[in-house]
């Protein structure tokens, strides 16, 4: 029986050569297996190793195409995009709000609070900015408890930080089917295995967790998920709380968009000898200047710190000074109203720009889940989209492993001007009506 691999560089070589063309659909498994005289487990590695190559993707439900362009180099949503209206990175940043900034800056620029904040700082930051970020971060009726706060450069530090001290390398990682690409990455850093957990219209399913192979921790997203926008309801998350207990798993919950529905209690509130929170400003305010928090369960600071340390992972004193400041006068809370209502506002425009195709959104959110209508692949989509200028994010970049992902894309809201965002998703739903071999993207 040929190597899998073999049979891999014959497909590849296909492609290479143009007789596998860009959008083709490969035979189904079963079918390929019976052609070729191998077995379909075969068959599955043959394809898997087309997958991992970047040279095919799957679908679920249609099957295995050629890749309509190449993956990019960097896990996607790593960084800034050349495209000229950006809907794959969500960083809002509102016209008016560097003014409120630099308004709130002025007193670092004295000599003597200046030299201060040019000073290191360790994991604990400072009494006044645990106090602040404590308050700040509070969400219904919970707030964190300031002698346990930490603090990261940025977000990702703190999701890595929370994996680091939970999951040692080897062993595995519950995460959502969905979940953000940068944890994938991280988990590969770490050599942390990550396992899918099946989901519903509420978000995780507890009873995922009980079918998983054993796991250290899970990672997941409960309040306007990225990239479905689900905000997981109390049932839920009273469920997936019991859960963690009977198994003894800790859940890593990044709290990033929770801002923007400061009327739900984190599962943190619930289980909070079980939950790691992490959060950041980098949505809340800007990802230029920015801060990431770890809240751990009780008991458990130290060996979280360690991992910030170890990591090298810490805050800058200028950042944590500066951001100290925004918490303590006002200045970031009345910025997150506003982009409160400013992402109410680009959800509106979405829904009317993009009626009657199937999107999934919350209205508080910055981003929305769009099933693209046949014949329409994500690959395609994405490349056509891309033609006329605008990025926008597939579902393969949020699947866990390699595989089949739903036909589908997600567009992030935040970044363009309301005008070009109006412009870029009625494009968008003009290219959804047609057809690929109409948009040349086949």
């Amino acid at each position: 029986m040929d190597d899998y691999r073999v049979i891999a560089d014959e497909l590849a070589a296909e492609i290479a050569a143009g007789r596998l063309r860009p959008g083709d659909r490969l035979p189904p498994l079963r079918r390929y297996a019976r052609q070729r005289g191998i077995a379909s487990s075969t068959a599955a590695r043959v394809y898997r190793e087309l997958t991992r190559r970047g040279l095919t993707v799957g679908e679920v439900g249609r099957g295995t195409f050629v890749r309509t362009s190449a993956p990019a180099a960097e896990p996607a949503l790593a960084e800034p995009g050349g495209a000229r209206i950006d809907l794959e990175l969500n960083f809002p940043v509102l016209p008016e709000q560097p003014a409120r900034l630099a308004e709130s800056l002025q007193h670092l620029l004295r000599a003597d609070v200046l030299g201060d904040a040019l000073r290191p700082v360790g994991v604990a930051g400072t009494g006044p900015a645990r106090e602040a970020a404590a308050s700040h971060l509070a969400r219904g009726d919970w707030a964190p408890d300031p002698q346990r706060l930490l603090f990261a450069g940025n977000g990702r530090q703190a999701i890595a930080a929370a994996i680091a001290a939970l999951v040692p390398a080897g062993e595995r990682l519950g995460v959502e089917s969905l979940t953000y690409p940068v944890v994938k990455g991280i988990a590969a850093r770490l050599g942390v295995t990550l396992v899918p957990l099946a989901m519903d219209e509420h978000g995780l399913l507890p009873e995922a967790v009980d079918a998983a192979p054993p796991l250290r921790a899970v990672y997941l997203q409960p309040a306007l998920h990225n990239p479905l926008g689900i905000t997981m309801p109390d049932h839920r998350r009273e469920q997936l709380a019991e859960t963690l207990r009977r198994h003894g798993l800790f859940a890593i919950e990044d709290a990033i968009y929770g801002f923007l529905r400061r009327d739900l209690r984190p599962l943190a509130a619930l289980a909070p000898e079980r939950t790691v929170l992490v959060d950041s400003l980098s949505k809340r305010l800007a990802p230029g200047l920015t801060l990431g928090f770890v809240m751990p369960p009780e008991g458990r600071t130290q060996e979280f710190a360690a991992a910030l340390r170890s990591g090298t992972w810490t805050a800058a004193r200028f950042a944590l000074d500066a951001a100290t400041r925004w918490m303590a006068d006002g200045t970031a809370a009345a910025i997150e109203e506003d982009k409160r209502r400013d992402a109410a506002n680009r959800q509106r425009l979405a829904a009317a720009r993009l009626a009657p195709h199937a999107i999934q959104a919350d209205p508080h959110a910055y981003h929305l889940w769009w099933q693209l209508p046949d014949p329409w692949r994500a690959d395609t989509f994405v490349a056509a989209a891309a033609r006329h200028g605008i990025a926008v994010t597939p579902s393969g970049a949020f699947a866990v492993g390699p595989g089949h992902a739903p036909n589908a894309v997600r567009l992030a809201l935040a970044s363009p001007p309301l005008d070009a965002l109006a412009d870029a998703l009625g494009v968008l739903a003009e290219l959804a009506h047609g057809t690929p071999e109409d948009a040349g993207a086949e």
